[in-house]
């Protein structure tokens, strides 16, 4: 398997994910809260979920047309890095809750997979 087909791979997996993550919050508040907890500023969530379904679309498009470039794995991987640092500072301070160490830990092989992929093409 060719670094290309790795690459689109990863992207398409990524942008789903991110994707079905980012509509949830705007897809149904209730389950969203239940899974996550109560938040005080709802519209904090459901801005987050818009980036994130906007990155998820970006990459599932890049997949789709084969063209994963360093500009696509570096908004795959630094998106990723970002969010689950976020996940794990703030659930380990209990800012936010538990539940958010798992979307941390598949971030962390999210970041994993790109600097694979990358070291692959190397």
């Amino acid at each position: 398997m060719s670094r290309r087909d790795d690459a689109a791979r990863l992207a398409a997996l990524q942008g789903l994910y991110f994707l079905v993550t980012g509509i949830w919050p705007l897809a149904s508040r209730e389950s969203f809260e239940r899974v996550t907890g109560p938040k005080a500023d709802f519209w904090l969530a459901q801005t987050v979920g818009v980036l994130v379904a906007s990155i998820g679309s970006v990459l599932l498009l890049g997949a789709r047309r084969r063209r994963v470039g360093a500009e696509l794995g570096v908004l795959g991987a630094a998106s990723a890095a970002g969010l689950g640092l976020v996940d794990v500072v703030f659930a380990l301070r209990g800012r936010i809750a538990k539940v958010y160490l798992l979307d941390g830990v598949i971030e962390g092989a999210i970041v994993v997979a790109w600097v694979r992929t990358w070291r692959k093409a190397l």
